[in-house]
Formats: C-alpha cells, structure tokens, sequence
C-alpha cells in the first residue's frame, strides 16, 4: 500500500468514525396506531423513552403491546436506513485491494 492510499485510509477512517458517531447520538422515534405509542430510541439503540395515550390502553391491552412492538420496530427500521446513508458509502471507492 503506497502513501497516498494510507492517507485516502486514514481519511476514510475518521469520516467513518464520525459518521457512527452522529448516528449513536441520534434520536430516531417509532410511532404505531396513530401515534397512540410513541418510542424513542438512540441510534446505539438504547431507549429513551416509549409514551402510550391513555384512550390506547382502555381498548385492548394485547393490541397496545403489538403497538409497542410495531413502534420499536419502526424506530429500529429508521436507525438502519440512516446507518446505510451515513456508512453505505464507505464500502468502495477506495481502490485500495
């Protein structure tokens, strides 16, 4: 590997690092039934908070933990569409190999 492509690594290296970074500390909200539960969830995944209308709970108790599920499936689903945006481009293009 010559210099130049160490440098085009290494600057690679911090774009990526940055760009895990930015998306750990970004807040991604899940929404189900008609925003009746509403999760937020961090980029690293750890939960922040999961908000539940009262009116939800008095209809069906079963229906509101499938909410719950499908909200966090919701929010997990936009962390991996933002992490193929920020990290989906350091794949190639390098011509390094």
């Amino acid at each position: 590997m010559n210099q130049q492509q160490m440098i085009k690594l290494r600057k690679m290296q911090k774009q990526m690092m940055e760009a895990q970074q930015k998306l750990e500390e970004t807040v991604f909200t899940g929404t189900a039934g008609g925003n009746a539960v509403v999760v937020e969830v961090k980029g690293n995944h750890d939960v922040l908070s999961v908000k539940i209308d009262k009116e939800a709970i008095e209809d069906d108790l079963e229906m509101v933990e499938d909410m719950i599920v499908s909200a966090f499936n919701d929010a997990f689903k936009k962390i991996d569409a933002e992490s193929q945006k920020l990290l989906g481009g350091f794949g190639g293009g390098m011509g390094l190999f």
